[in-house]
Parts: C-alpha cells; sequence; structure tokens
C-alpha cells in the first residue's frame, strides 16, 4: 500500500515537497530523534518500503536536528510586586499630620474604592476562589499545553483536561490527548490521568488517551504504565501495547500493536490508522469535527485504510481520505455525504 504520507503532498495548494512534509511532521521527527519507539518502527518500515526516498529522508532528518528551540520564561513574581505597590499607595502614612478624622461614610468609600481597585488590578485573585484549572477545546481545534511540572500535553478538538491547581500531576480527561510526562527523578512523582473508565498512573513517559465511543483507550509509546480498572483490577502496559476497556459493558483489550491489528489512534495532530473500516475512520472525524456521516454507498463503510492522516484542517483531513479511498466526500452543513468517486 502507497503511504499517506505521499498523498499529502498534493492536498496542499502549496504543493509542497516531501522534504517539507517530513520536517513538519510530528511522528517523522521522533523518528530523526530516536524519541519514540512506535514511531522509529514505522518510519523503518516505510524507508524499507521506498529506498528511492532515502536521500531525502536523511536530508530531513539532518534538518530536523540542526532545529533549535527557545524556551520562554514567564515571571512569577509579578502579581506581587504590582500587589505591594497597590497596597503602598493605599496604605495611610504613619508620619503624617493629625487630620480630621474621617467620617464612617467616608471610611466606607474608600474601603470600596480599594477593593474595586484590587478587582480590576489582579480579577479577583486575592478573594477565595475555585482552585480548578480546565483547558478545553471546540470541534476542530487542537491545543498544545505545558503543565505546572513541565508535562506536554496536545489536546485534540472536543476534548477537556482539569486539575486542581495544588496536584497538577492529576489530570482528569474527558475526549482525546497524548501526553508526554515529565518524570521528577529526585520525589519520585507519580502523575494520573483519570478517565471514567481507569485510572493511568505513571512516573513518566509518553501515551495516548483517548475516552470516545464510551470507552477509554491508551496506547503507550514509552516507559511504562499502569491502568487502575474502575473494575479494581489493574493493568500494566509496555511500549507498543493497546489496552481498551469501558466500565459500562466491563470489555477489555490489551493488544501488542503489529501490522496485523486494527486500531487506530490520535498523536500530535496526526491520525494514525492501521487495518481501519472507513466507517471507524469518520466516526473519528465525526467526534473531532462534530460532523454527522452519511454513506451514500453502505458498501464503502468496510474498505481498510492503513497510514496517517493530518487532522489540523477538516478539507485537508478529508481529502487524504478521499485519496486512499478513492472515495468522494461532500460536506453539506454538519453532513459528510460519502459516495463512490
Amino acid at each position: 500500500m502507497v503511504s499517506l504520507l505521499l498523498k499529502t503532498i498534493f492536498m496542499s495548494k502549496k504543493n509542497l515537497s516531501l522534504l517539507e512534509i517530513l520536517i513538519d511532521d510530528i511522528s517523522f521527527i521522533n523518528w530523526a530523534k530516536n524519541q519514540n519507539q512506535n514511531d522509529v518502527a514505522f518510519w523503518n518500515n516505510w524507508i524499507e518500503k521506498h529506498p528511492d526516498k532515502i536521500e531525502t529522508v536523511f536530508n530531513a532528518k539532518a534538518i530536523v536536528l540542526g532545529i533549535q528551540f527557545e524556551k520562554t520564561l514567564i515571571s512569577e513574581s509579578k502579581i506581587e510586586r504590582e500587589l505591594s505597590h497597590i497596597l503602598a499607595q493605599i496604605e495611610p502614612e504613619k508620619n503624617s499630620p493629625k487630620r480630621k478624622k474621617p467620617t464612617s461614610k467616608a471610611v466606607k468609600y474608600v474601603a470600596i474604592t480599594a477593593v474595586l481597585i484590587l478587582l480590576v488590578t489582579f480579577g479577583y485573585s486575592f478573594l477565595p476562589t475555585n482552585t480548578t484549572i480546565t483547558h478545553k477545546t471546540v470541534f476542530g481545534e487542537i491545543i498544545d499545553l505545558k503543565l505546572p511540572d513541565g508535562t506536554s500535553v496536545v489536546l485534540n478538538g472536543n476534548s477537556e483536561i482539569s486539575y486542581d491547581k495544588t496536584s497538577p500531576r492529576n489530570i482528569n480527561l474527558s475526549g482525546e490527548a497524548y501526553f508526554k510526562v515529565k518524570s521528577i527523578p529526585s520525589t519520585k512523582a507519580k502523575f494520573w490521568v483519570n478517565t471514567k473508565d481507569l485510572k493511568v498512573e505513571v512516573f513518566g513517559t509518553q501515551f495516548h488517551v483517548s475516552t470516545r465511543d464510551n470507552k477509554t483507550g491508551v496506547l503507550l509509546d514509552e516507559g511504562s504504565i499502569e491502568l487502575l480498572l474502575d473494575n479494581g483490577t489493574t493493568q500494566k502496559m509496555i511500549p507498543g501495547e493497546l489496552v481498551s476497556y469501558s466500565k459500562e459493558d466491563k470489555a477489555i483489550t490489551h493488544d501488542k500493536v503489529t501490522q496485523e491489528l486494527s486500531y487506530s489512534l490520535w498523536r500530535e495532530g496526526t491520525y494514525i490508522f492501521n487495518n481501519t473500516t472507513v466507517y471507524e475512520v469518520m466516526k473519528n472525524i465525526e467526534q473531532a469535527y462534530g460532523m454527522e456521516t452519511e454513506f451514500i454507498d453502505e458498501e464503502l463503510k468496510d474498505q481498510k485504510l492503513t497510514g496517517g492522516i493530518p487532522n489540523q484542517n477538516l478539507k485537508i483531513c478529508l481529502s487524504a481520505i478521499e485519496k486512499s479511498t478513492g472515495t468522494r466526500i461532500v460536506i453539506k452543513g454538519k453532513r459528510l455525504l460519502i459516495f463512490k468517486n
């Protein structure tokens, strides 16, 4: 089967070269930096099947390894300095000459004014507030987050994570996300991802979690994790394994990812499908973009698809599916109509 990566070249109006696509592909970057065992295996296999692309591949690798990123640090003391400044302005001077004692009404107005200044300046930060932090995406939106502990989270469309300020390594997830957990060797601090079906317990690793279709699926890329299922049992995972569990029907699967296994996952802006039916592919699109799918030609549902599909843009995503399956997808409002091409 021809790789979908090559087909994406013809999707863009800019006619990007293979080199340009490779250096912007997260999975390829992981291969170049030897950072993800699943990506390394995928690209080694792809290179073996496309020996004519070796020169371009290694040129792209050289470019990726030469890129440096600067981290921007934000000062956490700014609010404290500004608060001290405001308080100094409203504090009475100790050595000021005696003045006529203000009336209770005047004191009341001064107090109200001071409170209003602080409210406007600090956004009510000094009042008792909800300590829960929430990040939520709308349909078709992808955001890349950096948690207080340094953990990276890429949140897919129609998804949400939340955590308490006092416990930023204990995350609640609804939807779909990819985690690169920052390890803390000095304290061996654990990191948790909670869904309605299970709890993922880790120290530092990379993994994908999805709560779509009334179940939770976890794919481990690096490190090791343990799942605490809602039924009270545990499942230990090693890299390259996929676990799916639903507390509603108590169904659980625990598989090693192979070329024969049928699965779908999302990794930092790209869907990865393997022996996946077009019906299942379109379910992923529906959930991320808030669309409804209608197969005008029903037999297309069972057609299989293998490869990577970029999902940062709906039109490019649908174009990739069309080219890889020989179908035609028409957008009608919030509906996707699928025909034989």
